[in-house]
């Protein structure tokens, strides 16, 4: 793949995901556009379950297989990780594994699909960043946050010298009253 390809396409990958990896239980925010009661409007469904594959690499083309189980039945769905649908991918635990592909998860039910999970792990959160709304106020609130640090330290300098003046007041009548 020739440079230009790849500088152009690394525009479109998300920044900041967490590391997937086989074994994980994972809950994906994936948005969903246009039903035909609701025409128009969007609504966020999480589809929550277990990683059974992670294809295609690193790149914008890669995707995780996930795997969760409704009612007795398995059911799987391929997710794009760098897909603008999806709005938001939570690792919630980690398993012990010692293979690539969880396929075999596919023929097990019960206590036998079950995953040894590791233990200390600490929940990871991707959440997409929301541009906001309007360019040329962005540029306003940046000309203005160095106006505004300068007086917030301009009133705290006012206020330490407020407080030491007072304090050297409080000494002075001190020392006027240990003399009397």
């Amino acid at each position: 793949m020739s440079v230009n390809i790849q500088n152009f396409l690394k525009k479109f990958q998300k920044k900041n995901l967490p590391e997937i990896k086989t074994g994980d239980t994972v809950k994906i925010h994936q948005k969903i556009k246009g039903e035909v009661s609701k025409e128009g409007k969007e609504r966020v469904q999480v589809f929550e379950g277990v990683v059974i594959a992670r294809k295609h690499g690193k790149g914008t083309n890669a995707t995780i297989t996930v795997r969760k189980n409704i009612g007795g039945y398995g059911v799987e769905k391929i997710f794009p990780i760098h897909s603008p649908l999806i709005e938001k991918i939570e690792v919630i635990s980690r398993a012990k594994v010692k293979r690539s592909k969880l396929y075999y998860l596919r023929d097990l039910s019960g206590k036998k699909a079950k995953l040894r999970q590791k233990k200390g792990f600490e929940p990871l959160v991707y959440e997409e960043e929301k541009p906001k709304e309007g360019s040329e106020q962005k540029e306003a609130s940046q000309e203005e946050k160095p106006k505004e640090a300068e007086e917030k330290k301009k009133e705290i300098e006012k206020k330490d010298t407020q407080e030491a003046s007072s304090e050297q007041k409080k000494e002075d009548s001190f020392k006027e009253t240990e003399a009397k």
